[in-house]
């Protein structure tokens, strides 16, 4: 962002108070965005959130911020009334993001006395995880929000296009997100805005250590990256900050891998000695 644009924009980040919400809000900060962040947190976490206000304000720009459920058609709707009627006029959002980790982890077939996933537990996790990011986009276009060659991201995980032990909900909604950001893509194309699927590497976030046998997941991950560790929040808020810079708007529809190469590593043993040859 030039210097003189410098708090002329917005960013909305859903999900903002921890993990890949949180590491990109400040960024795109520092970067010159105002943030408008959305966060379920309960009292003993608010003191997190403070300190992010803090430090975005400490930026020069500004930073409003909302502890309700960014799902809520309602609160969805208060929070862009508000929004649209800050002193300065109506505000100008360039980013979009969706971060929001809030869905029920269950299996689909239940063994030794589980209980499985039922169907309002379904819908919740798919409507958060993946639907909620449209009805936001329909809102911020329909207002006029959303300015030319603006930009939407969504977090999505290889959890999308894989099975993992009590994560087929999320999978569900991690497909269903990664299709919404191709329809939107080809619905936006006229305003040049960019909608991408981002698919960080395996994470330590509050979301991943919900999910049962995460540490195993975290030591797969660290044995198949490249660069022999874990990808994290800033990584990716990394990869967005260049995704926001001018000429990223040409690169829409797709799933990015922000994993240091970790997606496409397949054999997690030990390395082979580079002398070893097949014959066969």
């Amino acid at each position: 962002m030039n210097n003189h644009e410098h708090g002329k924009y917005w960013a909305v980040i859903l999900g903002a108070s921890s993990g890949f919400g949180e590491a990109t809000a400040l960024r795109l900060a520092a970067d010159g965005y105002n943030i408008v962040g959305v966060h379920l947190d309960r009292q003993a976490t608010m003191h997190n959130v403070d300190r992010i206000k803090s430090e975005i304000t400490s930026l020069g720009v500004k930073a409003i911020f909302y502890n309700v459920n960014a799902a809520d058609e309602q609160k969805r709707t208060e929070i862009l009334n508000e929004f649209e009627n800050l002193p300065e006029g109506k505000p100008q959002v360039k980013v979009l993001m969706h971060s929001l980790a809030f869905g029920t982890l269950k299996p689909f077939i239940p063994k030794k006395g589980e209980l499985p996933l039922n169907k309002a537990q379904m819908e919740m996790t798919i409507d958060v995880m993946a639907n909620s990011l449209v009805y936001w986009t329909q809102d911020l276009f329909i207002r006029e929000f959303l300015v030319h060659k603006a930009r939407i991201f969504a977090m999505t995980s290889s959890g999308g296009n894989s099975s993992i032990p009590y994560y087929g909900a999320v999978s569900a909604a991690k497909s269903a997100l990664e299709s919404h950001c191709r329809q939107l893509s080809a619905e936006l194309g006229d305003m040049e805005i960019a909608v991408n699927a981002i698919m960080a590497g395996v994470t330590d976030t509050p979301a991943l250590r919900k999910i049962p046998g995460n540490p195993e997941m975290i030591e797969v991950a660290r044995r198949k990256n490249p660069r022999n560790r874990l990808t994290t929040p800033k990584d990716v808020a990394k990869v967005i900050s260049l995704l926001c810079m001018d000429g990223g708007e040409w690169i829409s529809g797709g799933v990015i891998n922000a994993d240091g190469g970790e997606d496409v590593v397949s054999y997690v043993g030990q390395r082979v000695p580079s002398d070893n040859s097949l014959n066969v």
